[in-house]
């Protein structure tokens, strides 16, 4: 019985021992690391929990939010808000103590919910961009696409492509000590794990930034004909006076050097008409003419008409301009989002590829793995700098829910 008893402690040690070592991220070098990584995860959690949320009740509780193309950034936040409110807690435990606490079920639930939240994220941000290109190139496309239905439909899609491409690698979900959070096991996920980071990484940012970069093109050949437009009225406002008997382009004569532009009207008030006594000349049937029809005015006197004020016209080029400026507004805010996204991803992708071999210092993958955090907080605060829609209904947003412990402190 004693015997018995003995092995049976040391099989137990001995597993004990084995998930200790399967689930433990210790190591030396990370020590004094691990409290940078826990200080900034409880900033991500934090930020990325508010940000993420108001950003959902601002596009609920603004009627100038609730645009088709909004359903997308929501969709984002969405994603973003579950990874800061579910996800970022439990990386921040497994940091504090440097293991895995919450056993093996919730690790593959963790990295299953890890690549859905980060697969969203990427199919959202290509489906932002094919927006913005369609809004300019084809508008007609974009109200077809991007309606009501078709908006339902792409994002359910969304969600279904992220769930279907990283739901089969439930059994090879492991805890990866060199980032001491829960992912696919590197090897035993082969091929498929390949193909799906080439295609999600590197097929579909860089088919955001093909379309971003279409865009940019398309909005410098408007740019570029809107001044080539403008820089024609002003030449042909400037032209130099004519001589009082002189012919225009259609060949009829004329005897006032004046010039009357499609896009203007002239005034009702003639107080300020200025004449002159013409050259005595023989009078062209023009002349004689205008000397007709002008019968209130004295005889020998051609009257020149006073300046030219525009017309109401105008206006529509005022408000097509300032469309096409919150248009790109808007476009540089998705392409900064854009630009946030492979910053935060790119040097973790590149540190995997590199070091197969898990040579590197492994604090140098924490810290790659620690800055993707950043991306599923920093979209509220480039919402917030960059667009004036978004920054007006946060204020709100801030200004009621500081306004009863306002109350109460006063």
């Amino acid at each position: 019985m004693k015997i018995k008893s003995t092995v049976d402690r040391m099989l137990m040690n001995q597993t004990n021992q084995t998930e200790d070592d399967l689930f433990s991220c210790y190591s030396p070098s990370v020590v004094e690391y691990r409290y940078f990584a826990v200080l900034w995860g409880c900033a991500v959690t934090i930020t990325g929990t508010v940000g993420n949320l108001m950003t959902i009740l601002a596009f609920a509780s603004d009627p100038h939010l609730r645009t088709h193309f909004n359903v997308l950034i929501v969709n984002l936040a969405v994603a973003d808000l579950l990874y800061c409110t579910i996800l970022q807690p439990i990386s921040v435990d497994s940091y504090l103590h440097l293991r895995w606490r919450s056993g093996e079920l919730w690790c593959s639930i963790f990295g299953l919910l890890l690549f859905l939240s980060n697969s969203v994220s990427i199919i959202t941000l290509c489906l932002v961009a094919v927006s913005r290109y369609l809004l300019v190139a084809k508008r007609a496309v974009f109200d077809k696409v991007f309606s009501g239905h078709g908006l339902v439909i792409l994002l359910i899609s969304a969600w279904g492509l992220g769930l279907v491409s990283f739901g089969p690698l439930w059994s090879v979900y492991v805890f990866v000590p060199q980032v001491c959070t829960c992912s696919f096991h590197r090897i035993r996920g082969r091929p498929y794990t390949t193909i799906l980071l080439f295609f999600y990484f590197f097929v579909g940012l860089g088919c955001v930034g093909a379309f971003y970069m279409l865009i940019y093109r398309r909005v410098q050949t408007a740019s570029q004909a809107l001044l080539r437009y403008r820089l024609s009225r002003r030449s042909s406002k400037k032209k130099p006076a004519s001589s009082a008997q002189g012919t225009d382009d259609s060949g009829v004569v004329k005897t006032c050097s004046c010039e009357v532009s499609s896009e203007v009207t002239l005034p009702q008030n003639t107080d300020e008409t200025t004449c002159e006594k013409p050259s005595q000349t023989s009078k062209t049937p023009a002349t004689a003419l205008n000397s007709s029809t002008a019968s209130k005015s004295p005889p020998d006197i051609i009257c020149t008409p006073p300046p030219i004020k525009p017309a109401p016209t105008t206006s529509s080029h005022s408000a097509t301009s300032g469309d096409d400026n919150e248009f790109k507004r808007v476009t540089r805010m998705c392409f900064t989002v854009f630009l946030c996204f492979v910053f935060c991803f790119v040097p973790f992708l590149l540190l995997n590829i590199a070091d197969k071999n898990n040579l590197a210092p492994q604090w140098l993958h924490m810290f790659c793995a620690n800055l993707t955090w950043l991306n599923s907080c920093i979209n509220p605060i480039l919402y917030a700098v960059m667009n004036r829609q978004f920054r007006q209904a946060y204020h709100v947003l801030l200004k009621r829910a500081v306004g009863p412990i306002t109350r109460l402190w006063t």
